[in-house]
């Protein structure tokens, strides 16, 4: 099963939570077990999992990378001055598999899948969601 999910972004780094759609696609996908392929499309976007206990884990996250990836000293930023935007999607990456346990996405308590905006805010951005059942 695929599905996609279409979402707007506010600012130009966020790392968006995506968990609750995501859970939502396993559960009409009636998958009991399985994994859970996520691809985000666009060269500026990525997918991370990370804790989810309160926000300052994902500011350090865009903190961290806006240190090592300053903006507008970059090659490519000739062409549309997103240079750095490109180089932190590139290190974190654009996909993510969490296997699917009894119907539900096999997460630790304190973990959440994060789309991560690097380029925004945009009016639309993807992730597709493919299931695969295995059991």
């Amino acid at each position: 099963m695929r599905e996609i999910l279409t979402f707007s972004t506010s600012r130009r780094e966020i790392l968006v939570d995506i968990t609750e759609p995501v859970q939502a696609v396993v559960t009409r996908s009636g998958i009991r077990e399985g994994v859970a392929c996520l691809y985000a499309q666009g060269a500026t976007a990525a997918l991370m999992i990370q804790e989810n206990w309160d926000e300052s884990v994902q500011t350090d996250v865009v903190n961290l990378l806006r240190k090592l990836i300053p903006r507008g000293v970059w090659l490519h930023d000739a062409q549309d001055g997103n240079g750095d935007a490109h180089l932190k999607a590139g290190l974190v990456g654009p996909s993510e598999t969490i296997p699917v346990i009894g119907g539900k996405l096999g997460l630790s308590t304190w973990q959440n899948i994060f789309f991560c905006e690097f380029d925004g805010p945009r009016s639309e951005r993807r992730v597709v969601c493919t299931l695969i059942q295995t059991g």
